[in-house]
């Protein structure tokens, strides 16, 4: 006989992973429905840093984390979708800036306007309190096992 497990079922680590899946999932067809869906989860990534100010990828790769080769192909990845655009540095002609794209710009926006009205749903559905609980638990097991200065540094934590 097979067992289907249900999500009541499953460990926290599965069950945190799979609700983060289903919320991103459900911003995504939401930004979709905007006419937004050339934007996928992982570019929010280097739009983070991009939103702070123009930076060179060797930059974006510092703060992300990662080698300059994985930051220039995200950004080949953007700029072939319309997301990012490069300009010369004012300070440095040889040096090429980061900016987001008008297309780019609405989508952090209505990404950020998403996630707020889906909280603002789960606490209609299920309480503010729950929620706020949820959030702290999930915070502090970040602080028990992650890398707090990952999230605020909006760097990519390598897998392990």
């Amino acid at each position: 006989m097979v067992v289907h497990p249900t999500p009541s079922s499953l460990d926290l680590s599965l069950v945190s992973l799979f609700a983060g899946w289903a919320m991103s999932g459900e911003i995504q067809r939401r930004l979709t429905a905007d006419g937004l869906g050339g934007t996928r989860f992982n570019d929010g990534v280097v739009f983070q840093h991009v939103l702070a100010g123009p930076l060179s990828i060797s930059t974006l790769a510092e703060r992300m984390g990662v080698t300059q080769q994985a930051a220039s192909k995200a950004v080949a990845d953007l700029e072939r979708r319309g997301l990012l655009r490069r300009e010369p540095d004012p300070a440095d002609a040889r040096t090429r800036l980061l900016h987001l794209t008008e297309t780019a710009e609405r989508a952090v926006e209505a990404a950020r306007k998403h996630r707020a009205a889906l909280e603002k749903e789960l606490i209609t559905e299920f309480g503010a309190e729950r929620v706020a609980d949820a959030k702290a638990l999930l915070a502090g097991i970040i602080g028990r096992y992650g890398d707090t200065e990952a999230i605020r540094g909006r760097r990519i934590r390598p897998p392990v």
